[in-house]
């Protein structure tokens, strides 16, 4: 049984989600912050770099295996691999599965969290996970289609989330070196709170017509995006806020 998330090649990882859903049920749902299975296979799928129908093909080849409503694929051998993660990962707990399948999506950029209604220090840590895994979701929702909107057909994508400059990636054209920068939201409504860091709206502010925001809604049900160039100059209003946080630590002398 591997823990560590970078030795868990990509279909492993989407049969983990699947088996997570099937072994777990609405208990697994919860321990995610997702209320229904559409939700999930939408973030799951994207966030793990494959299609959300490949999360509910999994999980719908366990079902037999464990006590729910579901019949799932009751007449269909199951696949050699899906055995053996199945017995690989068979003695991990509730609270350690949940972990993992949290930890399966890359969540290096913290900052890919929305909904500015929510007070972080109130969210609890099934709010806090699918925040992250919608937040990765959208990232990839927006790789696999970046070429087919108009206002990047031509341009090369380099992936800029782990190097916190204050958008995910930049655009770069054939010929030239202004590029685009392109921050992603995702979100579980087809509308909400969108919350920018202080360090993405600077970069908004600096880079004018060449910053976009990317909004990848309604993972709930079936995501779709909507595309704002220049959003500081645009129909969406910005509200600043301020949060003071008092950090706590214990000193000794020995």
């Amino acid at each position: 049984m591997t823990l560590n998330p970078a030795n868990i090649d990509s279909r492993s990882k989407q049969v983990l989600a699947g088996l997570f859903l099937s072994k777990f049920d609405e208990a697994g749902l919860s321990a995610l912050g997702f209320e229904t299975f559409t939700e999930a296979f939408n973030a799951l799928g994207y966030g793990l770099g494959g299609r959300p129908a490949s999360i509910k093909n999994y999980r719908d080849e366990f079902d037999p295996l464990f006590p729910n409503k579901r019949q799932g694929w009751r007449n269909r051998k199951r696949r050699d691999y899906c055995i053996r993660i199945e017995q690989d990962y068979r003695d991990l707990g509730f609270d350690d599965f949940a972990q993992l399948i949290g930890s399966l999506v890359n969540t290096a950029n913290l900052e890919a969290t929305i909904d500015a209604s929510e007070d972080t220090a109130q969210t609890d840590a099934s709010s806090f996970a699918k925040r992250l895994i919608t937040g990765k979701a959208a990232e990839q929702y927006f790789i696999n289609r970046f070429d087919t909107l108009p206002e990047f057909t031509g341009y090369e994508l380099e992936d800029t989330t782990s190097i916190g400059c204050g958008y995910d990636f930049r655009l770069w054209p054939s010929q030239g070196t202004d590029f685009k920068a392109v921050e992603v939201k995702g979100m579980a409504e087809r509308s909400g709170g969108l919350l920018l860091t202080n360090k993405e709206y600077n970069s908004a502010a600096k880079l004018t017509n060449r910053f976009f925001l990317v909004v990848v809604r309604n993972f709930r049900e079936t995501p779709f995006h909507t595309v704002h160039a220049n959003p500081l100059a645009g129909s969406l209003s910005f509200i600043r806020r301020e949060r003071v946080i008092v950090d706590v630590s214990w000193t000794s002398t020995v």
